[in-house]
């Protein structure tokens, strides 16, 4: 097995008997390590104390008086930040259980970085024995902001970050910690050079293509298929549309606000202006294995989901839309 996505800090997990990461020191030790979390050289001694203590032991038990101690506001605000978040974490028996509960319950204060890390790290659990780099390259928009460009005739989805030269400056500490190159050359991922993606894959600096009927889309699909599965223990199977006449749109879930707007609109009958379908990325088909599982008002029918740009030309996928979105008679959170 090959391994990949070495950044998201699935080496300091363990595993539960269900399959899901389970909390360790050494896991959260990274969030320790973490600028905002360092003392810097004239931090007074309450938060000295507390980030020495942490390190010692990172389960220990936080009372609000010590981080109300800290002197800097900010610093108090990250402490605040970080603790709630570890606690949650620690009060669930899986990574997966603690993301899916913040999902349905809110996020609350808890930063999109973080929750943008959790869901890193869930994928690269439910996709730890995928074979195709297309797929693992297709499952970074559930995590990284793409932006898109029209290139001869093709729809290509390039890493936002990489494009941009930021990811000099790496969000998770772990890539300087393990050394891993942050300098990035783009080319758009293809049977050729797919082989090279396990080598590069914390660079996210491989391209897709996601024009209409390609690999790109299906591959999304796959990743899908595999975070539905892993995270709710429903089978299902998605297909990438090309084209959709006459459907009844019974059921339907956007995967980002901007698909949701337009979901909306069709929902209630709208036409799509233009603008909106220049938008629009990708549209798949989802059905249940076991249709017996759904609402019963929509049983055995086509679910369908929906991909859009903003009109920036970014993608920022909201993973977390399949989870709280389908016609599910009974949703169960993981263990």
């Amino acid at each position: 097995m090959t391994d990949f996505w070495h950044s998201c800090g699935h080496h300091f997990l363990d595993r539960a008997e269900s399959g899901g990461y389970v909390v360790t020191d050494d896991f959260l030790k990274v969030y320790l390590a973490r600028p905002e979390l360092i003392p810097p050289p004239d931090a007074c001694s309450a938060e000295r104390n507390l980030h020495a203590a942490l390190i010692a032991d990172p389960h220990r038990s936080v009372v609000s008086s010590e981080i109300m101690a800290i002197a800097d506001a900010d610093a108090r605000e990250n402490w605040e930040i970080l603790i709630a978040f570890r606690d949650h974490l620690l009060r669930h028996k899986t990574l997966e259980a603690a993301y899916v509960d913040l999902m349905r319950r809110g996020v609350g204060r808890t930063p999109p970085l973080f929750i943008n890390q959790l869901v890193h790290i869930i994928l690269r659990n439910a996709l730890d024995d995928a074979a195709d780099p297309h797929i693992l390259r297709a499952a970074e928009l559930f995590f990284r902001t793409q932006r898109v460009t029209l290139h001869d005739g093709a729809l290509i989805a390039a890493d936002e970050e990489t494009i941009a030269g930021v990811g000099q400056a790496p969000a998770s500490p772990l890539v300087s910690m393990l050394g891993l190159p942050t300098d990035a050359a783009i080319e758009v991922i293809n049977d050729a050079n797919a082989g090279s993606y396990w080598q590069r894959s914390d660079r996210f600096d491989m391209a897709l293509d996601l024009s209409g009927g390609r690999a790109g889309l299906a591959a999304l699909a796959k990743a899908m298929e595999r975070w539905v599965d892993h995270l709710l223990g429903l089978a299902v199977s998605i297909e990438s549309l090309t084209e959709l006449h006459d459907a009844p749109l019974s059921w339907y879930v956007g995967l980002d606000a901007d698909a949701t707007e337009i979901g909306n609109a069709l929902w209630h009958g709208d036409e799509a202006n233009e603008n909106a379908m220049r938008r629009l990325v990708g549209l798949f088909c989802l059905n249940f294995r076991d249709p017996s599982l759904m609402l019963d008002k929509v049983r055995g029918e086509p679910v369908y989901l929906v991909l859009a740009m903003t009109n920036e030309h970014l993608i920022r996928m909201k993973p977390q839309n399949l989870l709280t979105g389908l016609p599910v008679k009974h949703l169960e959170a993981v263990s």
